[in-house]
């Protein structure tokens, strides 16, 4: 089901969520070196027992990619949403994913996985997306609510931006974004909606 990503009639973030999500970036010296900074991130955030992840790209051959790459980490339950799969396909991984989030928000704590007990049922959960795939809030979808949204690229329109987090983002999440130089003019853009984009920290362990 493919409709315009910047579809405005879906909703905007409200104002409580503007104020209780945390936004930061990663900088990356050039577009090679972001599936690298993407590993090295999901590192640490995939070692979180049953963390669900949602990771936007701005096109399939983005998210190809992006499959690619972590689809051998053993600490990872992928899953991936594109314009031609199956209705039914689609319905269930939103299901699953769903499902994952709402397992995690009725555990009382969360801890880290030990590398040697990385079994299904402790992975975290990423689901790979692209914008056109994105929830329809305004058909019915519910919206994925995770903790934890990764931008491989920045959006050019802002809307798309909020789109993001109006669909895939809990409502004291965090939003983490993999930042070349040539996107430095676009974040800036972004936070002129009313986000500070603060540099991720080096302990990324601390914010998650």
């Amino acid at each position: 089901m493919a409709v315009d990503a910047s579809d405005p009639s879906s909703p905007s973030p409200s104002s409580s969520q503007l104020s209780s999500t945390h936004h930061y970036y990663v900088a990356v010296d050039r577009m090679l070196f972001k599936t690298e900074a993407l590993v090295d991130l999901l590192g640490v955030a995939g070692r979180r027992r049953s963390l669900p992840i949602v990771l936007c790209c701005s096109s399939r051959d983005e998210l190809d990619g992006v499959c690619s790459t972590v689809s051998n980490l053993p600490y990872i339950s992928l899953d991936s949403l594109y314009s031609d799969l199956a209705e039914s396909k689609r319905a269930l991984i939103l299901d699953k994913f769903r499902q994952a989030t709402a397992e995690r928000n009725q555990s009382s704590s969360v801890q880290s996985v030990d590398s040697k007990k990385e079994d299904e049922e402790n992975k975290s959960h990423l689901i790979v997306v692209t914008d056109v795939c994105l929830p329809l809030l305004a058909f019915g979808e519910a919206p994925l609510s995770a903790p934890v949204l990764i931008n491989y690229e920045l959006p050019t329109k802002k809307e798309i931006y909020v789109r993001r987090m109006s669909t895939c983002l809990a409502a004291d999440g965090i939003v983490i974004n993999l930042v070349t130089g040539g996107e430095i003019v676009t974040m800036r853009g972004i936070e002129s909606l009313g986000f500070v984009i603060a540099e991720m920290p080096i302990e990324i362990s601390e914010i998650l």
